[in-house]
């Protein structure tokens, strides 16, 4: 029973500290905005994978990838001057019959503005399906040899070391090619390959709660390796984990992009690499916007989930609270 009511008490403390975190990074303008940003970003993405299922299940052409032979390398000044001309009813017929199209089109007459939302989607899909399959394996692996310890311990560390000392980004290039061009190629890739910072983090952590009070009574009390490591020890490391998801997100994002820039990565979809790899070959020509748009949305997430990390950090990191209470 008293073990019951400390565990409840754990819990209760737990949803508290939650709300608390929340509070301080809302009261933040900056983490604000990036709250605000990321959201934005989850929308556009939802978004861009309704209209890619609904292309799909009608069996057309998807709206981003339809080809405007008499609107090719429209720039968003263009595209916006024809819009309010209309709208003030000074349009001439070359500015009635132009579609409207936010940030432009590329060589083909596809919409720039509806291929980085299809981008956005894609980002998505590899932010969270790598992160599906790295957070876990780190965690797993982490905890294994945090908790036990001796040859466990012995185990996970040589792994790491190993996985750790090979290149990672041809590590990752070889996983796709194996596995085949498209997302299947590129989730393997970076998420059996990015596991071991989050083993790392999540094994320190484990060493050092295996030894409190908590863990020890619970021992006492016959409950089995299982029970203390999900009730016990990994609430105390969920922190850790969001953390770790901050962090692993932008990352994949961007190496996705570069996948993608070289060819072995998305397919036949209009991923962030594959439009920059479009877009350089018509810089010589004055067509900047396309590469302008999509290195704007790859800033903008990037620097969103990054500055959410570090505000994670700051919040749970007790070092930092009892340096700025002193």
């Amino acid at each position: 029973m008293t073990a019951e009511k400390a565990e409840k008490g754990k819990m209760e403390e737990g949803a508290a500290s939650g709300r608390g975190v929340l509070r301080r990074l809302w009261g933040c303008m900056s983490t604000r905005l990036c709250l605000v940003a990321v959201a934005a970003y989850c929308a556009v993405a939802l978004y861009g994978e309704a209209s890619y299922r609904i292309s799909r299940a009608m069996d057309v052409t998807p709206s981003y990838n339809a080809v405007d032979d008499a609107h090719r390398n429209v720039s968003p000044v263009r595209s916006w001057g024809a819009a309010i001309r209309r709208m003030c009813g000074t349009a001439g017929a070359e500015d009635a019959a132009m579609p409207f199209r936010p940030l432009g089109t590329d060589n083909l007459g596809r919409d720039v503005a509806k291929r980085c939302v299809q981008g956005a989607r894609i980002a998505f899909h590899v932010g969270i399906m790598t992160s599906l399959i790295a957070i876990p394996l780190g965690v797993m692996l982490g905890c294994a040899g945090g908790y036990f310890g001796g040859r466990v311990d012995s185990a996970v560390v040589w792994l790491c070391a190993t996985v750790a000392s090979m290149p990672g980004l041809l590590f990752i290039l070889a996983i796709s090619l194996v596995a085949g061009k498209g997302l299947m190629g590129i989730y393997l890739g970076i998420g059996l390959t990015t596991w071991v910072g989050v083993c790392r983090t999540i094994r320190a952590e484990t060493m050092k709660h295996r030894d409190r009070a908590y863990v020890q009574a619970a021992r006492v009390l016959g409950y089995s390796h299982m029970r203390i490591i999900c009730r016990h020890i990994l609430p105390n490391v969920a922190h850790l984990i969001l953390i770790q998801f901050s962090i692993r997100f932008p990352s994949a994002v961007s190496t996705e992009v570069f996948i993608s820039f070289i060819g072995i990565g998305v397919q036949d979809e209009p991923s962030w690499g594959n439009m920059i790899k479009n877009a350089c070959g018509r810089l010589w020509q004055g067509v900047w916007w396309e590469l302008a748009s999509v290195t704007a949305a790859i800033f903008v997430l990037v620097l969103a989930f990054n500055r959410l990390a570090d505000a994670l950090r700051d919040c749970f990191d007790p070092a930092l609270r009892t340096g700025r209470g002193a």
